[in-house]
This record gives structure tokens, sequence and C-alpha cells, in this order.
């Protein structure tokens, strides 16, 4: 950034304004397989600092087309949705108060932490049920702008369904408040001479004009973090226009998030859980079919090259958990260490199926029923009780997060990470998945995912520096999401868009929608200054140039 410039901004604001190197390596990052180097990182201390960055960046930008600003709060974004090539707006460091707890309501910073947040909420015994497996070292900010999901979204949904009110900072420096709005509140909002009212008629005129084309053209899944959610934005049949289930998901593209409200659940106090033990696959498709009519509050799995890489790093996992996780760790993973030293083959497939209720019978009842009704397929099971559980999401847990972490050579590269089918279609899918990998050695796999949702993380393991891991990653994401559009899927479920999966929308969507994402991406930031080249405006050859060259 041009001197001057640089002293102007640091003029802007009582913030912190770095540009030191070890400030812009480390930004430089998150959890995807990118590297960008902004030219300066912004920690604002208050609202009123978040108002001068968009009013600076305004102000410069047609002498200096290429500002831009993108909101960081964790930085665990595996898509490249929290990295960028000019300013870095970090909310980490000041945006991070205490929660506020209202009957069932939490007021939340995007700079808090999830693991801090639920600690708050944990004490009314509530909880945000959409946490991702990131839970221990992702924030808020992340949470609602990626429209996150976890391993409960199954019978609690996804982010959006939680999002109740937003304070969000929009294109003209200002900061406006976002909800859902009867037909009368709508109307006075589209009387107003305002940059705001611009954006409800324009917003209003785009969904009306496009109704039943929208509306058709949401993923039939059950789980969707691509493009802009446009279909929640208008409920006719109850007169409800809400504009925060456009900006939830959409990676702050069209604003600054600086407070949301967040519904919170409360907690069951009993819970069980059935683990499936597959080594085969013939029966999933009927295993699913049994389960989720006795609605699980999860469904789980991972596949054998998960528990392999976890046995063969086993020292280096435990090493990461402590005393006692690697203890847990050791109890979980003792069958399958049996089964490694003697010769006997590995499950395919680990199914974890968890219930919880606040009558313990139901419970037990769930897991009897279940266990009947599997009984003509005669799978392998296990039931854990009484805490047991913990082990078994343990191994669930860790070994996709620890992955993500340096394992010698190797690397996790997050590409195909996040696709979504419906959960009928697993059986035939994830084999013609694998079967696409199969093709390319350099790739080491490994399967987890959300069963229940047909919602899958295939997480190569690779060496970063080859050249044909480089050369490949995108031959091998189009023959993937070639495979998802053929079964109507999402190309990502939770993890959303980012610089990789963005220039696939097109190809998810069409030309229409993708025409529509663009004119709601100019509603709201008609300079694109909002992080570019996410949602809208894809470049393939941005992301592949920029692939990390080590970690």
């Amino acid at each position: 950034m041009d001197i001057n410039l640089l002293a102007q901004l640091r003029q802007t604001i009582k913030g912190d304004v770095l540009t030191d190197d070890q400030t812009l390596t480390t930004y430089s990052h998150d959890a995807s397989l990118f590297e960008v180097k902004p030219q300066v990182v912004v920690f604002p201390k208050d609202e009123e600092d978040v108002k001068a960055i968009v009013k600076f960046v305004n102000k410069n930008k047609k002498a200096n087309p290429t500002l831009s600003l993108t909101a960081r709060s964790a930085g665990t974004d595996m898509s490249g949705g929290s990295i960028n090539d000019s300013i870095i707006v970090a909310f980490e460091k000041y945006f991070n108060n205490t929660p506020k707890i209202n009957d069932n309501v939490a007021t939340t910073q995007p700079g808090v932490y999830y693991r801090d947040f639920e600690k708050e909420t944990l004490k009314h015994n509530l909880l945000f049920p959409s946490y991702p497996a990131s839970r221990e070292i992702c924030a808020m900010g992340g949470i609602v702008n990626n429209n996150s999901g976890g391993e409960k979204s199954l019978q609690y949904g996804k982010t959006e369904k939680y999002i109740k009110r937003m304070k969000v900072v929009l294109a003209d420096g200002n900061i406006y408040e976002l909800k859902p709005l009867s037909q009368e509140e709508l109307n006075q909002k589209l009387q107003l001479n305002t940059f705001e009212g611009e954006i409800y008629k324009k917003t209003h005129k785009l969904i009306t004009d496009n109704y039943d084309y929208i509306v058709n053209a949401k993923p039939d899944v059950s789980k969707n973090s691509a493009g802009y959610f446009l279909w929640n934005i208008y409920d006719k049949e109850e007169e409800i226009f809400d504009l925060t289930q456009l900006f939830v998901g959409a990676q702050g593209t069209l604003g600054f998030v600086l407070e949301a409200d967040i519904e919170l659940v409360p907690i069951h106090k009993h819970r069980g859980m059935i683990i499936i033990f597959l080594h085969e696959l013939s029966h999933l498709n009927q295993i699913i079919n049994i389960t989720l009519p006795l609605n699980p509050e999860s469904f789980e799995s991972y596949d054998d090259n998960t528990l392999k890489l976890a046995l063969r790093y086993f020292p280096e996992f435990a090493k990461q958990l402590g005393l006692i996780g690697m203890i847990q760790a050791g109890i979980a993973f003792l069958p399958a260490f049996i089964s490694l030293f003697t010769g006997r083959s590995l499950p395919k497939l680990i199914l974890q199926i968890d219930f919880t209720s606040d009558d313990a019978k139901e419970v037990e009842q769930k897991i009897s029923t279940l266990k009947e009704k599997l009984r003509p397929l005669n799978p392998q099971t296990q039931v854990a009780k009484d805490g047991e559980e913990k082990r078994y999401w343990l191994v669930r847990r860790e070994s996709f997060n620890l992955l993500r972490k340096k394992i010698r050579n190797k690397h996790t590269a997050p590409f195909i990470d996040d696709f979504v089918i419906k959960p009928e279609h697993i059986g035939e899918v994830v084999p013609q998945v694998t079967d696409i990998l199969k093709k390319y050695p350099e790739f080491i796999y490994t399967v987890a995912g959300h069963v229940g949702n047909g919602n899958f993380h295939i997480i190569p393991l690779v060496d970063i520096a080859d050249h044909k891991v480089r050369e490949n990653i995108p031959v091998i994401a189009k023959q993937v999401y070639d495979l998802v559009q053929k079964y109507n899927g999402s190309t990502t479920g939770e993890h959303n868009d980012g610089l990789i999966r963005t220039p696939y929308l097109k190809q998810m969507y069409g030309e229409k929608v993708i025409s529509l994402f663009e004119q709601t991406k100019h509603i709201f930031d008609p300079d694109n200054i909002f992080n570019p080249r996410k949602k809208v405006h894809g470049d393939l050859d941005f992301a592949m140039n920029h692939i990390r060259q080590n970690w």
C-alpha cells in the first residue's frame, strides 16, 4: 500500500494498523490450501472504527481500484474465505466481549471464540446446536458468515435457522439493523430515500420479479452453503422479509457483521449412542433408511483410511490431546489396534448414531428399536452409554481436526471437502468419488461425514510441493462436482464457497441464478469493496496460483 495512503489509514482509526512481515505472513493463511498476502491488517477497536475503515476505502477506491476489505475472526475457514490481497479487517482482538444471554437468545460479537461462547450458554443450560467440528478454535463471526453446521445439524438445522437479528455495516459506511420484517415494516423501508431504502427496494424487486425461479433454484438437500440464499429472504405465506437470511453464509461479501442475536436450544439430559462397524457397504442405504425415522440427534461416519491414519500416526495425534485425551483415545482405538496387529481387516466405515432426550427411557427405546430393525442385516454393533460415547466422538472429531495439522510431509488439501447429496444416494456416490481419487495415487484421502444429511468431507492428505498434486486439484474437483451435479447436490454443505468453490457455482446453479447472485452483490456492494472473488466473479486461475508453497 502506498505510504501516504497507509498514513491516512492510521489517522482514520483508533485501532491497530499493522504491516510487519510476521503479521502479514500470519494473515496470509487460513485453514484452506491457499496463501494470499495482504497489504495491511487492521484491528478495529470499536464500531466507529469499522465505519471509518469502510468510508476510507470508499473515498480512495477510485484512485486505488484494488482496495478491498476482508473480514476475519479466528481464521479457520477452509475455503480461503478469510484471506485476500488488500486490507484484512481482523475482529478477534477487540470484538470479543462476553456474550449476553437474554432468555434463549445470545447476543455476540464476531471475534468471540465458540468455546467461550458455549461456556456462557451452558451456564443457562442452553446450547447453540449448529457448532462446527472446529468448535475449539473457531469464532462466531465465521460461524455466522459461513452458515456453519456440524454433527447436530441433522436434528437442529444450520446457523441460518438461529439468526434473529444482525447489526451490520454496509457499503456506505453506516450501521444498520437487519431482522425479520412484517409487510408493514417492509413497506416503511421501501419508502426510504436513503442507501438503506435503495437496498430494500432493489432486493425486494429482484426477489419478487424472479420469485418462482429463485424458489426452484434452492438446492434439494438438507444442508447448503453455496451461493447467496435468495430463496430464504421472502416468505410470501407468512409475509416476512428477512435480510439476515441473505447475510448468513455470505462470507462478508455484502458488508460487515458487528453483532448477532442467536437463538439457543435446551440441552437434553440423557443420551446414548450405537456404533455400527461396516466391513462392506452393501447395506448402507438400508441402514440409513432404518435409522433416520428414529430421529437421531446426529448420524456420523468415518472410513477405514481415517482409522488407518489415526493408528499410523497415533503418537503424534495423542501428543495433541494431552494425557487424559491420550488415555481416552487409546481405549477407543484399542479394538482397531488389535485388528491391525492380528491381520484382521478394519471396517470400511464406522457409523455413530446419537440419540438424546430428556427421558432416559426414550433413548433406550430408540437404541433397542434400531438394534432390532438392524438384526436382519447382522452388522457388528456396540452401544455406548454413561459417557462412553465421548471416546468415539474423540475419534470422529479429533481425526478430522488433527488431520489439518502437519503429519510428517503430508498436509490436508481441502478442496472437495464438503459436498452434499440426498442420503439415499450415498451408497452410489461415495464409491464413485473414491474411485476418482484412486486414479491419482499422490492423493491419500480420508472420508468422514454427516451421513444423515448426506454431507461428506473428503479430506485428501498430500505433499503440497508435488507439482502433480497442484495440477490435479482442479481436474479432480471438476470430476467430483460433475458427479454432485448429476445427483442434484451441493458443492458445499458447511464450508462455503471462498476461493476454491466460487468458480464452480455456475456449474451448480446455471447462468440465470449466477446473474441474480451478481445483481445481489451489486445492490449491496456496488464498488466491490467487500471480500472480492468470493460468491461472485470467482477466479480459478487466481486460486490455483495462490496454493500454499509450504506449511
